[in-house]
C-alpha cells in the first residue's frame, strides 16, 4: 500500500452512539442477529478512517449514510428481495422515488428522506444531480444482480468490473467528501480525463478490496457477484491462486491512482485551471490518498471481514419489515 494513513477521526465513538440513537428514532429496530452484525461491520471505524478531518456533524451525517447503506446491502444480498427481481424492482424504484423527492411510506424511506433533506439542502444543483446519480445507480445495481441470479447467469470479469464501479457505492462517498472539504467541483473539473480516471481507480480499489476480504462470507450464501470468485472460475483455480492474483490486480490498481494524480497535476495546468477550481482539484488529489487508505485499513479492521467464520446467516431473519408498511 503506497498511501499514508491519516489516521482515525477523533469524534468516532461519538459517531457510532449517535448512528444508534439515529437507526432507533427512525424505526430501524434490528433483530438480535443483524444487530451483531452492525455491530461486528462497524460503520464508525469506515467513515473515521476516511474522513479523519471531518466534523463532528458531518462524521454524523456520512457515518448514518452508511448505517443505511450497510442495512440495504444486506437487505438484497442475504434476504429474499434480492432474489426475486420483481420484489427488488419494487423496493429499489421506491428508494429512487424518495430520493426524488416522493412521499416515504416505510421506516427505510423515512431514514432516506431525513438523510437527503440534511445532505442536499445547501448544495449545488451540480452536486446534487452528481450525488443523485451516483446513489441511483447504486442502487440499481441489487436489481441488475436479482435478475442475474434468477436467469442463472454469471457476469464476465469485465462486465463485472464495470458493474462494481457502482455496486461498491464509493462514488456517492467521493460526493460527500466535497462537503466536509468545503469544495463544490465545477462540471468543467468533473469532466477532466483525469479527474474522472482517478475517481474510477479509486472506486476500483475499494470493490476489489471488498471482494478480497467479503469472499468467505458471499461464498457461504452462493453469491457470484465476487472478483475473487470470477478469477476462480474464469483461471479454473485454487481459491488461494485466485487470492493472489486479485492482491496483484489491487496493487496495479494503486499504481493508477498514482497515474491519474500525476495527469491531473497536468490536465489542471494545460487547461490554465487557477483559484478555487484549482485549489478543491489538489484537495481531491490530496484527500482521495487517505480515503483508500482508510478504505483499506477498514478492511483489515472490521470483524465483518476479519472473522467471516462469526457471520450468522438465516435468511428468515432479514430487514424485510422495514420495507414493508
Amino acid at each position: 500500500m503506497p498511501f499514508q494513513s491519516a489516521g482515525c477521526n477523533p469524534g468516532m465513538e461519538e459517531t457510532k452512539a449517535a448512528a444508534w440513537r439515529w437507526a432507533e428514532e427512525n424505526d430501524l429496530h434490528l433483530s438480535p442477529v443483524a444487530r451483531k452484525k452492525m455491530l461486528r461491520t462497524r460503520p464508525e471505524l469506515w467513515i473515521s478512517l476516511i474522513f479523519p478531518r471531518a466534523s463532528q456533524e458531518d462524521l454524523d451525517l456520512f457515518c448514518q449514510w452508511l448505517f443505511w447503506a450497510f442495512l440495504v446491502d444486506d437487505e438484497f444480498d442475504d434476504g429474499p428481495a434480492g432474489r426475486d427481481p420483481r420484489m427488488c424492482e419494487e423496493s429499489i424504484a421506491r428508494l429512487v422515488d424518495v430520493l426524488d423527492g416522493e412521499k416515504p411510506l416505510v421506516p427505510m424511506e423515512h431514514a432516506l428522506e431525513g438523510l437527503r433533506d440534511r445532505t442536499c439542502r445547501d448544495r449545488s444543483p451540480a452536486w446534487n444531480r452528481q450525488f443523485r446519480r451516483d446513489t441511483a445507480a447504486w442502487l440499481w445495481t441489487y436489481y441488475a444482480e436479482a435478475v442475474e441470479r434468477a436467469a442463472g447467469q454469471v457476469p464476465s470479469r469485465a462486465d463485472f468490473t464495470r458493474h462494481r464501479r457502482d455496486s461498491v457505492a464509493m462514488q456517492p462517498f467521493l460526493d460527500l467528501h466535497e462537503i466536509t472539504a468545503g469544495i463544490d467541483l465545477p462540471e468543467s473539473a468533473r469532466s477532466l480525463p483525469a479527474y474522472i480516471a482517478l475517481r474510477t481507480a479509486v472506486t476500483d480499489h475499494s470493490g476489489l478490496c471488498n471482494d478480497i476480504c467479503s469472499f468467505e462470507k458471499e461464498a457461504v450464501l452462493g453469491y457470484e457477484h465476487n472478483a475473487v470468485r470470477l478469477i476462480q472460475r474464469d483461471r479454473r483455480t485454487t481459491l488461494q491462486e485466485a487470492v493472489d492474483e486479485a492482491g496483484i490486480q489491487l496493487a496495479r490498481i494503486a499504481e493508477r491512482v498514482q497515474r491519474a494524480e500525476r495527469e491531473l497535476v497536468e490536465e489542471i495546468a494545460a487547461a490554465g485551471i487557477e483559484g478555487p477550481t484549482r485549489a478543491a482539484l489538489e484537495c481531491c488529489v490530496r484527500d482521495y490518498r487517505g480515503l483508500v487508505r482508510g478504505d483499506f485499513d477498514y478492511h483489515a479492521r472490521a470483524e465483518r471481514y476479519t472473522r467471516p467464520d462469526l457471520v450468522e446467516v438465516d435468511r428468515r431473519d432479514t430487514l424485510s419489515r422495514h420495507f414493508a408498511a
